[in-house]
């Protein structure tokens, strides 16, 4: 399969502008004591969308998960390989892994949703730096977007029950002593 060539060179040079929709407030503040994945660590935060946005969360209470869609304003580089927190021992591709240094610095996170108030939301699960800015908020439809049939790459080999007893921040997975199977 080919692009159209047309299709291609119409956006390989372009610049896409996006504008921030609110900012991450959490307690994490250095890459390094950051959890990897939210799923691991329960730590609470709050999305501050800035006040012309707050209209776009009618019925948003309704929702027990959501995306958020935020820019790595402090990423190092722009790698296509990098070694990923899960695994220090490999390099891999930027796009198989969830790092930081990549070539457009955007990240995704799934929260949960603990209450609303106004303009803020109220959420567990964050893997985020304090100040970092949202680009989108979405909602997680278990009707949609759980999938049964699932492979995860190299994931797949990590031992990812002792990675979640962990504290999984980037300096701890470091020190750990992993066992391969």
């Amino acid at each position: 399969m080919t692009l159209k060539k047309e299709h291609a060179e119409r956006w390989r040079n372009s610049d896409i502008l996006f504008h921030p929709v609110g900012i991450v407030h959490s307690e994490h503040t250095e890459h390094d004591n950051t959890p990897i994945q939210g799923i691991f660590n329960p730590c609470r935060g709050y999305v501050e969308l800035y006040p012309e946005y707050e209209p776009g969360l009618c019925d948003m209470e309704s929702f027990t998960y959501l995306y958020l869609l935020y820019y790595f304003d402090r990423a190092t580089a722009r790698n296509l390989l990098q070694k990923p927190f899960l695994d220090g021992e490999k390099d891999r591709g930027i796009f198989a892994i969830r790092h930081f240094n990549r070539p457009n610095p955007l990240g995704l996170s799934i929260v949960r949703l603990l209450r609303r108030c106004g303009n803020i939301l109220e959420v567990s699960g964050v893997d985020i730096l304090d100040g970092t800015p949202v680009i989108d908020i979405m909602s997680y439809v278990r009707q949609v977007d759980h999938r049964d049939d699932v492979k995860s790459g190299w994931v797949d080999d990590q031992h990812m029950d002792d990675i979640a007893a962990w504290n999984s921040t980037p300096k701890e997975l470091r020190n750990r002593t992993r066992t391969r199977t």
